[in-house]
C-alpha cells in the first residue's frame, strides 16, 4: 500500500514541476516565445529556391511539336543502329532512344512545324526503307529563341 501512495505522490509532484520552466516561473507568466534557429537553415532555404527556380525554368523548355518516328522493335542492336544513322546522316538533328517494354523506340527531331518535319521525313526514307513517321510528341526548345525548334 506504501508503494501504491508513494507512486502517486510522485507522478503528482513531477507533473507539477511540469509546469514551470528551468528559471522555475510558470509557463504562464510569459507571453514570449524564443526560437533558436541553426543559421544553416537559410541557406538551405535560399537553395532549395534557386533548385526549384532552375527546375521550373527548365520544364518552360518544352512545347508541343512534332518527332519523326525512326523505328519500333524489340532488338536493342537495331535501335541504336538505327540512332547511329540518324546522327551520321542527319548530325543537325537530336535522336532519342526509348526503351517502353518490350519495345526500342528511336525518334528524331525537334519539329515546330509538321512542313519541316515532312521535308526531313522525305529525306530520311531513303535511309530507313521500313518508313519514317511524324508523330505528335512534346518537343525540346532552345531558350531564348522564342518558340523556334531546334530545326529551323
Amino acid at each position: 500500500m506504501k508503494f501504491i501512495l508513494s507512486s502517486f505522490l510522485s507522478l503528482f509532484t513531477l507533473s507539477l514541476l511540469a509546469q514551470t520552466d528551468s528559471t522555475g516561473k510558470s509557463a504562464n507568466d510569459s507571453v514570449t516565445v524564443i526560437i533558436h534557429q541553426d543559421s544553416r537553415l537559410d541557406q538551405l532555404v535560399k537553395k532549395q529556391a534557386s533548385i526549384n527556380e532552375i527546375t521550373s525554368r527548365d520544364s518552360r523548355r518544352t512545347d508541343k511539336g512534332f518527332r519523326l518516328m525512326i523505328i519500333s522493335t524489340t532488338s536493342r542492336d537495331e535501335a541504336l543502329a538505327a540512332k547511329t544513322k540518324v546522327y551520321t546522316y542527319f548530325p543537325d538533328l537530336k535522336a532519342y532512344l526509348w526503351y517502353q517494354s518490350p519495345y526500342f523506340r528511336v525518334k528524331a527531331g525537334n519539329f515546330k512545324d509538321r512542313k519541316d518535319a515532312e521535308n526531313y521525313q522525305k529525306r530520311m526514307n531513303t535511309y530507313f526503307p521500313r518508313g519514317v513517321f511524324i508523330m505528335k510528341d512534346v518537343i525540346e526548345v532552345k531558350p531564348g529563341k522564342g518558340g523556334e525548334s531546334d530545326e529551323s
